[in-house]
């Protein structure tokens, strides 16, 4: 069918060149390190990602204390961490239209203040299901911010610094994900996890209300449609992309790695020969700083190593993670969430940030789809490895985590032959290309 036959190509072709020329004419006047307006919109988009992760993964180091409270098993009480990110990964595509339309910044503070507000009941759940439905609409409402988020960055900040500011933004990640454990973990030993989780609702408004008095207004933005064939057209076409095909198969199947490690850890370590108290248990994840530094300093990583180069030391360093937590010594388990941590976070940001310089026009719905990608390997991962450590302990879990890993590789591989292929090279060895 022509253009005129559907609607589509038409306005999509068009909202690309006005965007693209947009781009061009106003380059300079885009967001750079230490320009105007930069440090502001890095504190405003850090906080954002810390109140996202510190919301998403609330009951996930407080899984052993939800089991005794409520009678569930691991795998049951795992649902609690599943259903958020599966809600975040159902809606983050019609949220990121939602963005097209009536901009990033207007989208991610709805989305925040829902969250939030969620967040504040979720404490007073009387049941399992009730909990894990409060959970499912608590990750539909944070699915406006990570694509939008990606979206707002693509635009307002000058290409050569973006994988540093997508950087920052996952750092905060890694900071809420951190932080929410550590705090959940010593509050709950005292109080109980029902006062842990609203604690973190608190942490999240306060993270929700700095994020909206910081972020500079967007100057790069221009309205797209929300007619369903245009946005159905643009999914086509990034689904079409073999290089977006294989970043999000890379985003999930690393998220799957760090989804089942982390939600699985906490009953590894309460049972013999660790037996940790609850306290000890969530400071366990202050190796997430690690994921900061290492997300931070991605831009510097691919610049040496080029970006399938940093994708594989990030495989590799993961692998090495989950192979070394197999020791029966808590030192050796804590070196090996470090591994594992730095190497996740070093390819979530390398992965996210090719995602939006591959994507030519609609970056929201690219940038959703790696999210969506993103958190249905989180859902995997966090189901998956509590039901592999169900029947085969710690060891089953790690397998899980390590054939992911092999995903990976192999599908970094495959780019890499890909791109010798196109280039005309012959396939002699496996080198590192950019």
């Amino acid at each position: 069918m022509t253009p005129a036959d559907t609607g589509a190509s038409t306005v999509v072709d068009a909202a690309s060149a006005a965007s693209d020329s947009h781009s061009l004419s106003s380059a300079d006047s885009r967001m750079t390190p230490g320009g105007p307006g930069y440090r502001r919109m890095s504190l405003a988009l850090f906080l954002a990602g810390v109140a996202t992760f510190a919301l998403l993964y609330s009951t996930q180091a407080l899984l052993p204390l939800i089991s005794g409270d409520l009678g569930v098993t691991a795998s049951d009480a795992s649902w609690t961490v599943a259903a958020a990110t599966g809600g975040l990964a159902v809606f983050v595509l019609p949220m990121s239209a939602l963005s097209e339309r009536f901009g990033r910044r207007t989208v991610m503070t709805a989305s925040l203040a829902v969250a939030v507000t969620v967040g504040l009941l979720v404490p007073f759940a009387p049941s399992l299901p009730a909990l894990v439905a409060l959970r499912a609409v608590q990750g539909a409402a944070l699915a406006g911010l990570p694509a939008s988020a990606t979206a707002y960055l693509a635009e307002e900040v000058r290409p050569r610094a973006l994988v540093t500011a997508i950087g920052l933004f996952v750092a905060g990640n890694s900071v809420g994900g951190m932080s929410g454990r550590v705090i959940t973990g010593w509050v709950a030993q005292e109080w109980g996890w029902r006062v842990a989780v609203g604690v973190i609702g608190l942490v999240a408004v306060a993270c929700a209300v700095a994020f909206r008095l910081l972020l500079p207004a967007p100057k790069h933005f221009t309205p797209g449609s929300l007619r369903p064939r245009v946005l159905v057209r643009t999914v086509r076409d990034h689904l079409a992309n073999p290089l977006l095909r294989r970043l999000y198969a890379i985003g999930a199947l690393f998220m799957t790695v760090f989804g089942g490690i982390y939600t699985v850890i906490g009953y590894r370590l309460t049972e013999a020969p660790f037996s940790l108290p609850q306290g000890l248990i969530g400071s366990i994840f202050l190796v997430y700083l690690v994921g900061t530094v290492s997300a931070s300093t991605a831009g510097r990583l691919v610049g040496r190593l080029g970006r399938r180069g940093a994708l594989y030391l990030g495989a590799g360093t993961t692998a090495a993670g989950l192979l070394l937590s197999l020791a029966p010594s808590l030192p050796l388990v804590l070196l090996g969430l470090v591994l594992i941590t730095a190497g996740f976070f070093a390819g979530h940001a390398v992965a996210s940030s090719a995602v939006g310089k591959t994507a030519q026009h609609g970056r929201a719905q690219a940038s959703a789809l790696y999210q969506s990608a993103y958190y249905v390997g989180s859902s995997a991962g966090s189901t998956v490895g509590a039901v592999a450590f169900h029947s085969g302990g710690w060891a089953g879990t790690v397998a899980v985590g390590v054939l992911a890993v092999l995903g990976v590789v192999v599908i970094t591989v495959s780019g890499s032959l890909a791109a010798r292929r196109a280039a005309g090279t012959p396939v002699r060895a496996l080198s590192l290309p950019r």
